[in-house]
């Protein structure tokens, strides 16, 4: 099965990843010091958090290169990093925070708050439009903590993509982010749930996931013994044009 049918592509660590994942950690453990906790102080989101270049490099540090970045670039072509999403999970994660609704906390909890990347939620209502095309998604581990990984939905991204699709059918892309796709979102992501399987995706230091940007996904809740955190660095570029989404 292709990424673009299974929705992501695993791969294993080599010298390069773990270089770069050990070039990074003092940027990061410092970065997660100061940084905003959500979820009981068990989650931090940590978009934008690493200061590297458009190598992947922090100061007096490596490159990222290897074979998952390779993978990346061939889809789309050479684009730029941007400051890397550092998402951390501590043990005990989700915990509920005060302003957090019931209903919010569950489907964190039951359905490890799965969505797609991009869709932001905007508004009282918390309506969805598409206001980051990003290319793709690669994640690399940054520690060897099983607990709380990646989860995605096997064969999700193609049902996403036919949904969207429909959605922007006779649209022009320039428009995209106007139209409200929240009730075609919830609907598409109820069916998935029910005919795609969960799959639990743990990364070790300089082990690469790379994501179909339209895969579902989220996060399991912490379990195990573990002292964590488990951390994993995200890169997810945008494309030039939004009409390259689809």
């Amino acid at each position: 099965m292709s990424l673009s049918d299974r929705g992501w592509q695993v791969f294993p660590a080599e010298p390069a990843t773990i270089d770069w994942a050990r070039s990074v950690s003092t940027e990061v453990s410092d970065a997660l010091k100061t940084t905003e906790r959500r979820h009981g102080a068990t989650w931090a989101p940590g978009v934008d958090l690493l200061k590297n270049d458009a190598s992947g490099a922090v100061a007096g540090g490596v490159a990222l290169v290897g074979e998952a970045l390779v993978a990346a670039q061939s889809l789309i072509g050479p684009l730029p990093l941007h400051a890397a999403q550092i998402s951390a999970v501590w043990p005990g994660y989700p915990k509920q925070d005060p302003e957090e609704s019931d209903a919010n906390h569950h489907y964190r909890r039951a359905r490890d708050a799965a969505h797609i990347d991009g869709l932001l939620p905007e508004g009282p209502n918390r309506r969805r439009h598409l206001r980051e095309p990003h290319a793709w998604i690669l994640g690399i581990g940054l520690t060897d903590t099983p607990a709380a990984p990646l989860v995605a939905w096997k064969g999700s991204a193609p049902v996403f993509r036919k949904a969207f699709t429909s959605a922007f059918e006779g649209v022009p892309p320039e428009s995209w982010g106007d139209v409200d796709v929240t009730d075609l979102y919830q609907s598409t992501r109820r069916k998935v749930f029910e005919t795609c399987a969960r799959v639990e995706i743990p990364l070790q230091t300089g082990e690469g996931v790379l994501l179909d940007r339209h895969v579902l996904h989220g996060v399991a809740p912490w379990a195990g013994q573990d002292t964590g955190p488990r951390v994993t660095a995200f890169f997810r570029p945008e494309l030039p044009t939004t009409a390259e989404w689809l």
